[in-house]
């Protein structure tokens, strides 16, 4: 007798069973290994934290060139820019008429000096004729009175002499009165410039000095007290004594300009509550140009002892930073620090990192606390400069 065909499917269900039964313990194998994380102990260097600010590049002397004396302008002696030296010929005023006034001057001048020996003589021969009474002592006194107006005249036409020798040797050329970048004439020759003491006077060019130049820029009240608080005993700050300094131009990526400061102002300003500091920088390559931006640091405390991790290992979680650490177990704890400056890819720890932390430099895109980890220490750090480091501004 046949036997049913429904007769077979418990047999089938238990194989199809049995089948699944193994496969499920064939894919439950061993858990996978904890993952190898890079991980490095916390450096100790001694940091100056620095204040970074934004200011503007002054000559140390600007000179508007204006004559002393009018005239017409005869010859310029300069290409527009180029840098001049101190006594260089710069402009030439037509020194005919002066050539003529000197002349004219001399000649008064001898006309002086032989009226006063003419009543030096006639004075002598008074002397003898008043003795002998044979003028009044009323004449003699002129004879007196006139050899003095005679003197006086001869002084008023040495200083007419001496004013018309500058007007023709010296105020008819126009020299550089420092070194420095001259900028362009403001007159062609031909023209008539007015010279003088008032306020009408022709500008003919501009000189700046460029070597040495400063560097001027402002800082608030707080920072002052701070500066004034860590410099007490080392450089006084408010009287500007060499306090070092570096800077960078906005196209540069490193403080690589060395400078120190020679001035803060005496008072700060009521209107903006900041205070005025200059900083002086040799500028033999003219790289720097009065009107230009850069950025100074300052030193913003006194040299300390801080703790600093690659800048790569911290993580940031909304306001706060923090770090991941490796505990005596190899599992992976978070830790919240206030981060200091930054400096060759270190950053200042502030506080909460101790120097016997195992901090995980890599890899923190995968960490989460609690997991377990198979920590690698890492080889030396790079070791970063102290008091002459490039730090940032602090987070």
């Amino acid at each position: 007798m046949a036997r049913p065909a429904w007769c077979a499917v418990p047999f089938i269900l238990a194989s199809v069973l049995g089948g699944c039964g193994q496969g499920a313990q064939q894919s439950q194998g061993a858990p996978p290994p904890p993952p190898v994380v890079t991980v490095g102990k916390p450096l100790t260097r001694t940091i100056v934290d620095r204040d970074e600010y934004v200011g503007r590049f002054v000559a140390v002397d600007s000179v508007e060139i204006r004559a002393r004396v009018s005239g017409y302008l005869d010859a310029i002696h300069f290409t527009d820019g180029q840098m001049v030296h101190k006594g260089d010929v710069l402009f030439t005023i037509d020194r005919r008429p002066f050539a003529i006034a000197l002349d004219q001057a001399r000649a008064n001048l001898a006309q002086a000096r032989a009226n006063l020996a003419f009543t030096e003589s006639d004075l002598a021969r008074g002397q003898q004729l008043v003795q002998n009474k044979t003028i009044t002592e009323q004449s003699y006194d002129q004879r007196v009175q006139a050899k003095r107006v005679a003197e006086a005249s001869v002084k008023a036409n040495e200083a007419i002499v001496r004013s018309a020798e500058l007007d023709y040797a010296e105020f008819s050329e126009l020299r550089a009165p420092v070194d420095g970048r001259i900028g362009d004439r403001r007159v062609s020759p031909g023209n008539l410039v007015t010279g003088g003491t008032g306020g009408n006077t022709t500008l003919l060019a501009t000189i700046m000095s460029m070597d040495p130049i400063r560097f001027e820029f402002t800082f608030d009240e707080a920072s002052y007290l701070r500066y004034q608080q860590f410099s007490a005993g080392a450089h006084d700050m408010s009287s500007g004594a060499a306090t070092p300094v570096k800077l960078k131009l906005l196209n540069e990526a490193d403080f690589s300009h060395d400078g120190q400061i020679d001035f803060i102002d005496n008072a700060l300003s009521t209107s903006s509550g900041t205070i005025r500091g200059r900083a002086v920088f040799t500028n033999s390559q003219a790289l720097f140009t009065p009107g230009m931006f850069g950025r100074i640091q300052v030193p913003g405390s006194a040299p300390y002892e801080a703790v600093v991790i690659p800048d790569a290992a911290i993580g940031t979680e909304q306001a706060r930073k923090f770090v991941y650490v490796v505990d005596a177990e190899n599992t992976v704890r978070q830790k919240y620090v206030k981060l200091g400056q930054i400096a060759q890819e270190l950053r200042v720890i502030k506080n909460g990192l101790s120097p016997d932390d195992r901090v995980i430099v890599s890899g923190l895109t995968l960490m989460r606390p609690g997991l377990k980890v198979t920590p690698q220490e890492q080889g030396p750090s790079p070791t970063p400069t102290a008091s002459g480091s490039s730090p940032s501004k602090t987070d």
